[in-house]
C-alpha cells in the first residue's frame, strides 16, 4: 500500500508544479501558481506521515519505505531546481522564451555546474540518511530495518560514483564542440 501512496506523491508533486505553471502562464495568474507550487512541500510531510504510520503498525522495513526517505531528501534537494527546470520550458513554450536546450555549457561554467549538482546529491543523500537512520533508532529492532543500513550503503556508492564523474569536469572540462567553416 505505501508503494502505491509513494507513487501517488510523485504524481501529485508533478501535477501541482504542472498546475501552477499552467494557472502562472496561461491564466496569468501569478498568485495562484505560486500557491500551487508551494504546495509541493505539503507531499512530502504527507508522505513522511504515511511511511511513520505504516512503521509504526508494525510493518517490517522495506525498500519501499527507504525510497520514501530518498524521496524526501532528493525533493528537498531538487525540488526548486525540478521546477526552476519546468519554469523554463514553460516560458519557452507559452511566453517565447530563450529555449533552454540551447544553453549548454562548457569548460568552466561545465565543471561548476556539476560540482553544484554533486552538492545537491550529496544534500539529498545526507537528509535521507539522516531520516532512514531515525526510522532505524525510533524502530529500535535491526532485523525490522536492515533494508535501510543496506539502502544507505548504496546510495553512498553513488554518491561517491557520482563525486567521481562530477569532480572529473574540473580536471577535464568538456570542450564546446566545434564549429565546421567550410
Amino acid at each position: 500500500m505505501i508503494a502505491y501512496f509513494i507513487i501517488a506523491c510523485e504524481i501529485a508533486f508533478w501535477v501541482f508544479v504542472a498546475a501552477g505553471l499552467s494557472v502562472r502562464y496561461m491564466l496569468g495568474m501569478k498568485r495562484l501558481g505560486l500557491a500551487l507550487l508551494a504546495a509541493t512541500p505539503i507531499i512530502d510531510v504527507l508522505l513522511l506521515v504515511a511511511t511513520v504510520i505504516d512503521l509504526q503498525r508494525g510493518a517490517t522495513a522495506s525498500m519501499v519505505h527507504g525510497i520514501a526517505a530518498i524521496y524526501i531528501g532528493v525533493s528537498i534537494a531538487f525540488g526548486h531546481q525540478m521546477i526552476a527546470w519546468a519554469d523554463r520550458y514553460f516560458q519557452y513554450w507559452f511566453r517565447g522564451g530563450e529555449n533552454p536546450r540551447r544553453n549548454k555549457l562548457y569548460g568552466k561554467e561545465h565543471a561548476r555546474r556539476e560540482r553544484v549538482g554533486w552538492f545537491r546529491h550529496f544534500l539529498a543523500w545526507s537528509i535521507g540518511s539522516v531520516l532512514l537512520y531515525i526510522m532505524i533508532r525510533w524502530i529500535g529492532d535491526p532485523a525490522r530495518t536492515e533494508v535501510f543500513t543496506g539502502l544507505i550503503r548504496v546510495w553512498g556508492m553513488v554518491l561517491s560514483i557520482d563525486f567521481l564523474i562530477s569532480m572529473s569536469y574540473s580536471l577535464w572540462p568538456r570542450k564546446a564542440p566545434v564549429k565546421n567553416l567550410g
